[in-house]
């Protein structure tokens, strides 16, 4: 029993249903967020997910990551499957002052990494102490 409301848990946590088309799902991925003092790194879990069909956007302090899934199911004759096929999307609010122009992606093993480096504003600096 507590494994089936484990389940239902997290099934609740990752997925949610898309209000553009009719019944389709859409997965939130899991992410990891590392700060430095260049940059924040982002990590997602996308699987299943090709490099042509991730969309990342970056507007007025709001990071969309969009990521197109085909299904994998070509036979109607599964015994059982438990692997959800769905897109994925997540959105976040970035505060840090983000320098646009320098952003980059990579999609690599089902992990998408998104540098977003800092501006140099609100990098870090070291103050020098005259005596």
């Amino acid at each position: 029993m507590a494994q089936t409301t484990l389940t239902k848990r997290e099934k609740k946590d990752i997925t949610t249903r898309e209000q553009i088309r009719d019944n389709a799902v859409t997965f939130t991925p899991r992410c990891d967020i590392v700060e430095t003092d260049d940059e924040l790194l982002l990590f997602a879990d996308v699987p299943g997910v090709d490099t042509n069909d991730v969309d990342v956007r970056y507007e007025n302090g709001q990071l969309t990551i969009y990521g197109k899934c085909a299904s994998r199911r070509q036979a109607d004759n599964y015994v059982d499957f438990e692997y959800g096929i769905g897109d994925f999307y997540r959105a976040f609010a970035i505060n840090e002052a983000i320098d646009a122009d320098k952003m980059a992606a990579e999609l690599k093993d089902g992990v998408l990494t998104l540098h977003l480096p800092k501006s140099e504003a609100v990098k870090p600096r070291k103050i020098t102490v005259k005596s």
